[in-house]
């Protein structure tokens, strides 16, 4: 008697980009390939929608030309890792990478906004967002309404009242009530 044992693969980008191109996944479909494995993304809720619209709002005047603002756009974090993080303030580049997605050395902050994936994002993503050199992870917990700030020394959590400012652009002091609505 033969046995056999589960086996699990593991995808790289080149693999996922194949998928994708061999229609793989139907076009709406929601994926990102993070750690070689393909996860199905939450659909939108109007809090999670509302609150990225609100990033672009308020970051958008803030950083001017200085970043790049990124929504739910794929970033090329390694071999096996193709995220598409809420939103991000990138790098400058005069091709707005058009050329190339993003690395992780052009990824000024990465956010994430929960409204159903909170564990995901703060135990899954954002230490490998750090661990892959990007300087700085925000989670917008839109349920608990609060916002968790990750750098690799220290995670702190703001509430209402408080501001919250990005370690690439110290000046943009930004009230965590115009985040969360």
């Amino acid at each position: 008697m033969v046995v056999f044992s589960p086996m699990s693969y593991r995808f790289t980008v080149k693999d996922y980009h194949r998928m994708s191109e061999a229609d793989v996944f139907d076009p709406d479909d929601r994926v990102e390939l993070f750690d070689g494995r393909v996860y199905g993304m939450a659909p939108i809720g109007s809090r999670h929608a509302g609150c990225v619209k609100r990033l672009v709002s308020l970051f958008g005047p803030g950083v001017g030309q200085r970043a790049v603002l990124s929504v739910q756009d794929p970033m090329y974090l390694d071999d096996l890792s193709e995220p598409q993080p809420d939103f991000a303030l990138l790098r400058p580049r005069s091709d707005f990478y058009g050329g190339e997605h993003p690395r992780p050395s052009d990824v000024l902050l990465a956010v994430e906004v929960a409204e159903t994936t909170i564990e995901y994002d703060l135990h899954d993503k954002t230490p490998r967002y750090l661990g892959a050199g990007i300087p700085e992870v925000w989670v917008v917990d839109v349920v608990r309404e609060v916002v968790h700030v990750a750098t690799t020394a220290v995670t702190r959590t703001f509430s209402r009242g408080e501001t919250v400012a990005p370690g690439a652009f110290p000046d943009l002091v930004l009230e965590v009530a115009a985040i969360l609505g």
